[in-house]
Protein backbone atom coordinates (compact mmCIF):
# COMPACT_ATOMS: atom_id res chain seq x y z
CA UNK A 1 0.00 0.00 0.00
CA UNK A 2 1.35 3.00 -1.35
CA UNK A 3 0.12 6.28 1.41
CA UNK A 4 0.48 10.01 0.84
CA UNK A 5 -0.13 12.68 3.74
CA UNK A 6 -1.65 15.83 2.98
CA UNK A 7 -1.64 19.08 5.22
CA UNK A 8 -3.23 22.44 4.90
CA UNK A 9 -0.26 24.53 5.75
CA UNK A 10 3.24 23.97 7.03
CA UNK A 11 4.30 27.73 7.85
CA UNK A 12 3.58 27.37 11.82
CA UNK A 13 4.07 24.77 14.54
CA UNK A 14 0.28 23.79 16.89
CA UNK A 15 -1.01 20.87 17.44
CA UNK A 16 -2.23 20.15 13.58
CA UNK A 17 1.52 19.56 12.76
CA UNK A 18 1.55 17.59 15.97
CA UNK A 19 -0.98 15.29 14.73
CA UNK A 20 0.59 15.06 11.41
CA UNK A 21 3.75 13.96 12.80
CA UNK A 22 2.44 11.19 14.23
CA UNK A 23 1.61 10.48 11.11
CA UNK A 24 4.59 10.58 9.66
CA UNK A 25 5.89 8.45 12.74
CA UNK A 26 3.08 5.80 11.12
CA UNK A 27 4.25 6.11 7.58
CA UNK A 28 7.59 7.28 7.35
CA UNK A 29 7.93 6.76 3.43
CA UNK A 30 5.34 8.74 2.75
CA UNK A 31 5.10 12.05 1.14
CA UNK A 32 4.04 15.02 2.55
CA UNK A 33 2.12 17.37 0.17
CA UNK A 34 1.10 21.15 1.33
CA UNK A 35 -0.38 24.24 -0.05
CA UNK A 36 2.93 26.22 1.27
CA UNK A 37 5.55 25.54 3.69
CA UNK A 38 8.07 27.83 5.90
CA UNK A 39 10.42 25.34 7.13
CA UNK A 40 12.46 27.97 8.96
CA UNK A 41 9.06 27.84 11.57
CA UNK A 42 8.96 23.89 11.98
CA UNK A 43 11.03 21.39 13.85
CA UNK A 44 14.11 19.59 12.65
CA UNK A 45 12.49 17.21 11.74
CA UNK A 46 10.01 18.46 8.53
CA UNK A 47 12.98 20.27 7.20
CA UNK A 48 14.34 16.64 6.70
CA UNK A 49 10.66 15.10 5.61
CA UNK A 50 9.80 14.32 1.57
CA UNK A 51 7.96 17.69 1.36
CA UNK A 52 5.86 18.36 -1.56
CA UNK A 53 4.23 22.34 -1.58
CA UNK A 54 1.93 23.47 -4.57
CA UNK A 55 2.47 26.31 -7.31
CA UNK A 56 1.56 28.99 -4.49
CA UNK A 57 5.10 28.32 -3.06
CA UNK A 58 6.71 30.35 -5.79
CA UNK A 59 4.47 32.92 -5.66
CA UNK A 60 6.20 36.45 -4.26
CA UNK A 61 5.02 36.80 -0.42
CA UNK A 62 3.27 33.58 -0.31
CA UNK A 63 4.53 32.57 3.12
CA UNK A 64 3.20 35.65 4.59
CA UNK A 65 0.17 36.65 2.23
CA UNK A 66 -1.07 33.41 1.68
CA UNK A 67 -4.79 34.32 3.24
CA UNK A 68 -5.16 37.07 1.37
CA UNK A 69 -4.74 34.52 -1.84
CA UNK A 70 -7.93 32.86 -1.26
CA UNK A 71 -8.98 32.02 -4.69
CA UNK A 72 -6.06 30.33 -5.79
CA UNK A 73 -5.67 27.87 -2.52
CA UNK A 74 -8.26 25.41 -4.41
CA UNK A 75 -6.86 25.53 -7.43
CA UNK A 76 -3.30 24.42 -5.56
CA UNK A 77 -4.65 22.11 -3.61
CA UNK A 78 -6.46 20.32 -6.76
CA UNK A 79 -3.35 20.34 -8.58
CA UNK A 80 -1.43 17.49 -6.37
CA UNK A 81 -1.61 14.53 -8.47
CA UNK A 82 -1.65 11.74 -6.30
CA UNK A 83 -2.62 8.90 -8.55
CA UNK A 84 0.06 6.69 -7.75
CA UNK A 85 -1.18 6.18 -3.99
CA UNK A 86 -3.37 3.81 -2.91
CA UNK A 87 -4.62 5.53 0.59
CA UNK A 88 -4.59 9.06 0.84
CA UNK A 89 -4.55 10.45 4.25
CA UNK A 90 -5.26 14.62 5.15
CA UNK A 91 -4.95 16.33 7.99
CA UNK A 92 -7.08 19.68 7.54
CA UNK A 93 -8.86 22.50 8.39
CA UNK A 94 -9.26 24.20 5.27
CA UNK A 95 -8.24 23.13 1.88
CA UNK A 96 -6.29 19.67 2.07
CA UNK A 97 -9.52 17.42 1.88
CA UNK A 98 -10.31 19.07 -1.21
CA UNK A 99 -7.77 16.71 -3.01
CA UNK A 100 -8.77 15.02 -6.18
CA UNK A 101 -8.83 10.97 -6.04
CA UNK A 102 -10.05 8.24 -8.43
CA UNK A 103 -12.41 5.81 -7.27
CA UNK A 104 -9.65 2.84 -6.84
CA UNK A 105 -7.95 5.12 -4.02
CA UNK A 106 -9.04 5.57 -0.65
CA UNK A 107 -9.52 9.39 1.22
CA UNK A 108 -9.21 9.75 4.87
CA UNK A 109 -9.69 13.29 6.28
CA UNK A 110 -8.60 13.71 9.73
CA UNK A 111 -11.03 16.87 10.39
CA UNK A 112 -9.47 19.35 12.44
CA UNK A 113 -12.64 21.37 11.85
CA UNK A 114 -15.02 22.43 9.62
CA UNK A 115 -12.86 25.35 7.64
CA UNK A 116 -13.83 28.03 9.68
CA UNK A 117 -14.01 31.08 8.46
CA UNK A 118 -16.43 30.18 5.95
CA UNK A 119 -19.02 28.36 8.55
CA UNK A 120 -19.09 29.13 12.11
CA UNK A 121 -16.85 32.12 12.36
CA UNK A 122 -17.98 34.19 8.66
CA UNK A 123 -18.78 37.65 9.85
CA UNK A 124 -16.88 37.43 12.69
CA UNK A 125 -13.07 37.16 10.28
CA UNK A 126 -15.18 39.63 8.15
CA UNK A 127 -15.10 41.92 11.10
CA UNK A 128 -11.88 41.88 11.49
CA UNK A 129 -11.28 43.54 8.22
CA UNK A 130 -9.97 46.75 8.29
CA UNK A 131 -9.23 47.31 4.07
CA UNK A 132 -12.71 48.62 3.00
CA UNK A 133 -12.01 47.62 -0.98
CA UNK A 134 -10.79 44.00 0.67
CA UNK A 135 -13.91 44.01 2.96
CA UNK A 136 -16.32 44.39 0.08
CA UNK A 137 -14.66 41.88 -1.93
CA UNK A 138 -14.11 39.20 0.58
CA UNK A 139 -17.88 38.36 0.90
CA UNK A 140 -18.30 37.20 -2.92
CA UNK A 141 -14.79 35.24 -2.57
CA UNK A 142 -15.85 33.48 1.04
CA UNK A 143 -19.16 32.64 -0.76
CA UNK A 144 -17.43 30.99 -3.36
CA UNK A 145 -15.24 28.80 -1.26
CA UNK A 146 -17.86 28.02 1.35
CA UNK A 147 -19.35 26.48 -1.94
CA UNK A 148 -16.55 24.72 -3.14
CA UNK A 149 -15.65 23.48 0.48
CA UNK A 150 -19.48 21.56 0.65
CA UNK A 151 -19.04 20.00 -2.63
CA UNK A 152 -15.39 19.03 -2.08
CA UNK A 153 -16.43 17.51 1.58
CA UNK A 154 -18.12 14.89 -0.35
CA UNK A 155 -15.21 13.74 -2.58
CA UNK A 156 -13.83 11.86 1.13
CA UNK A 157 -14.65 8.67 2.03
CA UNK A 158 -14.00 8.31 5.35
CA UNK A 159 -14.27 11.59 8.12
CA UNK A 160 -12.45 11.48 11.52
CA UNK A 161 -13.24 14.03 13.88
CA UNK A 162 -11.08 15.02 16.62
CA UNK A 163 -13.61 15.82 18.56
CA UNK A 164 -17.02 15.51 19.04
CA UNK A 165 -17.94 19.01 18.94
CA UNK A 166 -16.17 18.89 15.33
CA UNK A 167 -18.01 15.65 14.41
CA UNK A 168 -21.39 17.64 14.83
CA UNK A 169 -19.87 20.31 12.65
CA UNK A 170 -19.04 17.61 9.90
CA UNK A 171 -22.58 16.45 10.32
CA UNK A 172 -23.93 20.18 10.16
CA UNK A 173 -22.18 21.68 7.40
CA UNK A 174 -21.32 18.57 5.24
CA UNK A 175 -24.03 16.31 6.08
CA UNK A 176 -21.15 13.36 6.55
CA UNK A 177 -20.74 10.48 9.56
CA UNK A 178 -17.37 10.79 11.11
CA UNK A 179 -16.11 9.00 13.99
CA UNK A 180 -13.86 10.67 16.82
CA UNK A 181 -10.41 10.06 17.37
CA UNK A 182 -8.70 12.74 19.77
CA UNK A 183 -5.90 14.22 19.08
CA UNK A 184 -2.50 13.29 20.92
CA UNK A 185 -0.53 15.39 23.68
CA UNK A 186 2.65 14.56 24.08
CA UNK A 187 2.06 12.81 27.14
CA UNK A 188 6.36 11.69 28.31
CA UNK A 189 7.39 15.09 27.55
CA UNK A 190 5.78 16.69 30.64
CA UNK A 191 6.07 15.69 34.28
CA UNK A 192 3.79 16.17 37.52
CA UNK A 193 4.57 19.00 39.43
CA UNK A 194 3.18 19.39 42.63
CA UNK A 195 4.87 22.66 43.57
CA UNK A 196 4.34 25.65 41.27
CA UNK A 197 4.51 29.36 41.60
CA UNK A 198 1.43 31.48 41.69
CA UNK A 199 0.76 32.23 38.36
CA UNK A 200 -1.97 31.78 35.56
CA UNK A 201 -0.99 30.80 31.87
CA UNK A 202 -2.34 30.71 28.37
CA UNK A 203 -0.75 29.35 25.77
CA UNK A 204 -2.26 30.26 22.37
CA UNK A 205 -2.29 31.70 18.91
CA UNK A 206 -3.08 35.49 19.92
CA UNK A 207 -6.22 35.93 17.83
CA UNK A 208 -9.31 37.44 18.26
CA UNK A 209 -11.34 34.05 18.81
CA UNK A 210 -9.00 32.64 21.72
CA UNK A 211 -10.60 35.70 23.86
CA UNK A 212 -7.28 36.45 26.20
CA UNK A 213 -8.57 39.70 25.92
CA UNK A 214 -11.62 38.39 28.53
CA UNK A 215 -8.49 36.43 30.69
CA UNK A 216 -6.34 39.97 30.75
CA UNK A 217 -9.29 41.52 32.28
CA UNK A 218 -10.52 39.69 34.87
CA UNK A 219 -6.77 39.60 35.98
CA UNK A 220 -6.22 43.57 35.79
CA UNK A 221 -9.16 43.82 38.02
CA UNK A 222 -8.08 41.18 40.78
CA UNK A 223 -4.37 42.09 40.33
CA UNK A 224 -3.57 38.60 39.53
CA UNK A 225 0.02 37.09 37.85
CA UNK A 226 -0.98 35.99 34.34
CA UNK A 227 1.73 34.69 31.86
CA UNK A 228 1.00 34.92 28.22
CA UNK A 229 2.99 32.10 25.71
CA UNK A 230 2.27 32.49 21.79
CA UNK A 231 2.20 35.32 18.90
CA UNK A 232 -0.31 36.61 16.91
CA UNK A 233 -1.85 39.52 14.96
CA UNK A 234 -3.61 40.50 18.23
CA UNK A 235 -0.78 40.79 20.47
CA UNK A 236 -0.50 44.66 20.22
CA UNK A 237 -4.31 45.21 21.12
CA UNK A 238 -3.35 42.80 23.91
CA UNK A 239 -0.07 44.48 24.77
CA UNK A 240 -2.45 47.48 25.11
CA UNK A 241 -4.84 46.26 27.49
CA UNK A 242 -2.80 44.38 29.66
CA UNK A 243 -1.58 45.40 33.19
CA UNK A 244 1.41 45.34 35.70
CA UNK A 245 0.37 41.81 36.44
CA UNK A 246 0.21 40.29 32.71
CA UNK A 247 3.29 39.16 31.30
CA UNK A 248 3.30 38.45 27.11
CA UNK A 249 6.17 36.37 26.27
CA UNK A 250 5.53 36.11 22.88
CA UNK A 251 6.74 32.67 20.56
CA UNK A 252 8.92 30.31 23.00
CA UNK A 253 10.20 27.12 22.30
CA UNK A 254 8.64 23.49 23.76
CA UNK A 255 11.27 23.35 26.29
CA UNK A 256 10.61 26.50 27.59
CA UNK A 257 6.52 26.30 27.42
CA UNK A 258 7.15 23.08 29.55
CA UNK A 259 9.02 24.83 32.31
CA UNK A 260 6.16 26.89 32.82
CA UNK A 261 2.73 24.54 32.46
CA UNK A 262 5.44 22.70 35.71
CA UNK A 263 5.35 26.05 37.61
CA UNK A 264 2.24 27.76 37.14
CA UNK A 265 -0.70 27.94 39.48
CA UNK A 266 -3.83 26.67 36.41
CA UNK A 267 -4.16 26.94 32.57
CA UNK A 268 -7.24 29.19 31.74
CA UNK A 269 -8.60 28.61 28.28
CA UNK A 270 -11.27 31.44 27.57
CA UNK A 271 -12.35 30.60 23.76
CA UNK A 272 -14.09 27.89 22.44
CA UNK A 273 -11.61 25.26 21.14
CA UNK A 274 -12.36 22.45 18.40
CA UNK A 275 -10.69 20.73 20.82
CA UNK A 276 -7.56 22.25 22.39
CA UNK A 277 -4.46 20.58 23.14
CA UNK A 278 -3.26 23.06 25.47
CA UNK A 279 -5.00 22.03 28.53
CA UNK A 280 -4.24 18.69 27.85
CA UNK A 281 -0.77 19.57 28.45
CA UNK A 282 -1.43 21.40 31.49
CA UNK A 283 -3.17 18.31 32.97
CA UNK A 284 -0.13 15.76 31.71
CA UNK A 285 1.92 18.39 34.50
CA UNK A 286 -0.45 17.84 37.08
CA UNK A 287 -2.24 21.33 36.31
CA UNK A 288 -5.83 22.12 36.73
CA UNK A 289 -7.75 24.13 34.09
CA UNK A 290 -10.21 27.03 34.17
CA UNK A 291 -11.69 26.97 30.55
CA UNK A 292 -14.88 28.22 29.05
CA UNK A 293 -17.37 25.81 29.83
CA UNK A 294 -18.18 25.53 25.56
CA UNK A 295 -16.53 23.12 22.61
CA UNK A 296 -13.30 20.92 23.13
CA UNK A 297 -12.83 21.59 26.84
CA UNK A 298 -16.16 19.66 27.43
CA UNK A 299 -14.07 16.56 26.20
CA UNK A 300 -10.88 16.84 27.94
CA UNK A 301 -11.53 18.63 31.59
CA UNK A 302 -13.55 17.02 34.17
CA UNK A 303 -15.25 19.53 35.88
CA UNK A 304 -14.42 19.57 40.03
CA UNK A 305 -11.46 16.84 39.13
CA UNK A 306 -9.27 18.23 36.33
CA UNK A 307 -10.60 21.88 36.48
CA UNK A 308 -13.83 24.18 36.89
CA UNK A 309 -15.88 25.59 33.42
CA UNK A 310 -16.97 28.88 33.71
CA UNK A 311 -20.34 29.54 31.52
CA UNK A 312 -20.35 32.76 29.75
CA UNK A 313 -17.78 33.88 27.33
CA UNK A 314 -17.77 37.42 30.13
CA UNK A 315 -14.97 39.18 32.32
CA UNK A 316 -17.99 38.64 35.32
CA UNK A 317 -18.06 34.84 34.55
CA UNK A 318 -14.45 34.47 34.59
CA UNK A 319 -14.22 36.17 37.54
CA UNK A 320 -16.53 33.82 39.65
CA UNK A 321 -14.86 30.85 38.27
CA UNK A 322 -11.44 32.12 39.65
CA UNK A 323 -12.76 33.43 43.02
CA UNK A 324 -14.32 29.34 42.92
CA UNK A 325 -11.22 28.05 41.87
CA UNK A 326 -9.30 29.46 45.53
CA UNK A 327 -11.35 27.95 47.69
CA UNK A 328 -10.48 24.40 45.43
CA UNK A 329 -7.77 21.41 46.04
CA UNK A 330 -6.77 19.45 43.28
CA UNK A 331 -4.59 16.92 42.97
CA UNK A 332 -2.10 16.37 41.05
CA UNK A 333 -1.69 12.85 40.08
CA UNK A 334 -5.22 12.26 39.47
CA UNK A 335 -4.88 15.05 36.24
CA UNK A 336 -2.35 13.71 35.27
CA UNK A 337 -3.60 10.02 34.87
CA UNK A 338 -6.52 11.74 32.77
CA UNK A 339 -4.36 13.47 30.57
CA UNK A 340 -2.34 9.82 29.86
CA UNK A 341 -5.72 8.40 28.21
CA UNK A 342 -5.12 10.83 25.53
CA UNK A 343 -0.99 9.80 25.00
CA UNK A 344 0.63 9.29 21.72
CA UNK A 345 0.19 5.40 21.66
CA UNK A 346 -2.94 5.13 21.82
CA UNK A 347 -4.00 7.76 18.83
CA UNK A 348 -1.80 6.08 16.87
CA UNK A 349 -3.40 2.73 17.94
CA UNK A 350 -6.82 3.92 16.97
CA UNK A 351 -5.42 5.51 13.47
CA UNK A 352 -4.19 2.63 12.30
CA UNK A 353 -6.94 0.84 13.78
CA UNK A 354 -9.45 2.93 11.40
CA UNK A 355 -7.34 2.78 8.12
CA UNK A 356 -6.91 -1.25 8.46
CA UNK A 357 -10.50 -1.24 8.71
CA UNK A 358 -11.49 1.32 5.66
CA UNK A 359 -8.84 -0.59 3.15
CA UNK A 360 -10.86 -4.35 4.61
CA UNK A 361 -14.30 -2.35 3.38
CA UNK A 362 -13.18 -1.11 0.33
CA UNK A 363 -11.36 -4.24 -0.52
CA UNK A 364 -14.97 -5.99 0.36
CA UNK A 365 -16.39 -3.85 -2.10
CA UNK A 366 -14.50 -4.85 -4.95
CA UNK A 367 -14.96 -8.50 -4.43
Amino acid sequence: MKIALVHDYLNQYGGAERVLECFMDLFPEAPVYTIISDLSKMPERFKKANINTSFVQNVPFSKKHYKKMLSLLPHAVESFDLREYDVILSSSSAFAKGIITNPSQIHICYCHTPMRYVWDLYHQYLAEINNPIYKNVLPFILHKIRNWDFVNSQRVDYYIANSMNVSNRIQKYYHRDSQVIHPPVSFDRFQSSECGSDFFLIVSRLIPYKRIDLVIEACNRLHLPLVIIGDGYDKKRLERIAGPTVKLLGYQSDEVISQYYAKCKAFILAGEEDFGITPLEAQANGKPVIAFGKGGALETVVGGKTGIFFNEPTTESLIQALNQFESMTFHSDIIRQHANQFNESRFKENIMDFITSAIKQKELSNV
